[in-house]
């Protein structure tokens, strides 16, 4: 398996023609993961000049500060619900530039994620760039959980380019720890719209007899959010993190290292296995997991950690932007396969065979 590449702030991939499809998300290296609480100060502690200097140094730049909420800022008057923290906006650009070498190509039909919203994310379209040659650009929605942008170029001549390229304008808020957790638990298993997060997916392998057996082991006489927290710290303490081939949760378990992917994949798959709905968070060049449990009035909320990098529990210090939501996806455009992530695609025809586009995936901050 190739290496994965890492880099967070900008992925721009040049392929030759085919069916292409991207089995990595160009995460980065998360070893170092910057998080405000390295700064050994917690965000009550942090003045604004700091906090401004720990965004920027967070994504490369790219956030621009429009406010800065209080730690204690009320999202719901519930609270066992997440809170939000500061609040960062930044730019974004995804899209395709394909250039016909050799020949002029037809029907060619190219799909990429881009961001959509969430509660800790709103997401607009501020500009479209593309050429005459797109005849048409549209969007789908994949189970609420993923966003494509969908580009048709139905003929492009020998040695033309032909672009889509939109950018977006995000705001992403820090996530803060829930005030209550002590009577949080575990969600029936009866609900429908959670199975999909109780099942195995691709490298989560939640019903391997080890994974099985750790968790058993992890959450013996605990319950709700200590069982969770249980899991989280035992997966730290078992998997080094190190940077390598993509394997999964029960290699990186049974090889003792892994990296924010192998970690974020232990978790969940130990969650699952313990009854507790868990899925992946995937942001720009990073991924982390989230866990869903239920308060007393029967409400139920989605919490994030950090599997990789400075310790967060609950709680999501980072202002990176968020691609998807979900680790088990299917895409009309590749039937028959469930996808941890969904990557970019397309495929399209030569005229004579002589026809060869090179074509350049773009993502980077704007």
């Amino acid at each position: 398996a190739m290496r994965r590449q890492r880099r967070i702030r900008q992925t721009s991939r040049s392929h030759p023609y085919a069916i292409l499809v991207s089995n990595r998300s160009g995460l980065a290296d998360c070893s170092n993961v910057t998080q405000f609480s390295l700064q050994s100060r917690s965000f009550e502690d942090l003045c604004r000049r700091d906090l401004l200097r720990i965004l920027a140094a967070t994504v490369g730049g790219a956030i621009s500060c429009r406010q800065l909420l209080s730690q204690f800022q009320e999202t719901s008057l519930n609270s066992h619900a997440p809170q939000f923290g500061v609040s960062g906006i930044q730019r974004y650009r995804v899209g395709v530039r394909v250039v016909a070498q050799g020949g002029r190509c037809r029907d060619i039909y190219a799909t990429l994620p881009v961001p959509m919203d969430w509660p800790e994310q709103g997401v607009r379209i501020v500009d479209e760039d593309t050429t005459t040659d797109i005849r048409r650009l549209r969007f789908r929605d994949l189970n609420g959980a993923a966003r494509q942008m969908i580009v048709e170029i139905p003929d492009l001549a020998a040695g033309r380019e032909a672009k889509a390229i939109v950018t977006y304008e995000l705001e992403r808020s820090a996530i803060l720890a829930p005030q209550t957790t002590d009577d949080l638990r575990l969600p029936s298993k009866s609900d429908h719209d959670l199975r999909i997060f109780l099942r195995p997916s691709p490298y989560i392998e939640s019903r391997n007899s080890s994974i099985v057996r750790l968790m058993r082991e992890t959450t013996k006489d605990v319950e709700g959010w200590s069982k969770v927290e249980a899991i989280y710290d035992v997966v730290r303490q078992r998997v080094e993190y190190r940077n390598g081939e993509l394997k999964g949760a029960a290699r990186a378990l049974a090889d003792g290292w892994g990296d924010c992917e192998e970690l974020t994949c232990l978790f969940i798959a130990m969650a699952r296995a313990a009854g507790i709905p868990a899925r992946t968070v995937w942001v720009e060049g990073h991924c982390y997991p989230e866990f869903y449990l239920v308060c007393p009035e029967d409400k139920g909320y989605w919490y994030p950690c950090q599997a990789a990098g400075a310790r967060s529990f609950g709680s999501m210090p980072d202002l990176l932007p968020i691609l998807q939501k979900g680790d088990n996806f299917r895409d009309p455009d590749r039937p028959g396969r469930s996808l941890r992530y969904v990557s970019e695609f397309i495929r399209g025809s030569a005229i004579g065979g002589a026809g060869s586009p090179r074509v350049i995936w773009v993502r980077e901050g704007a």
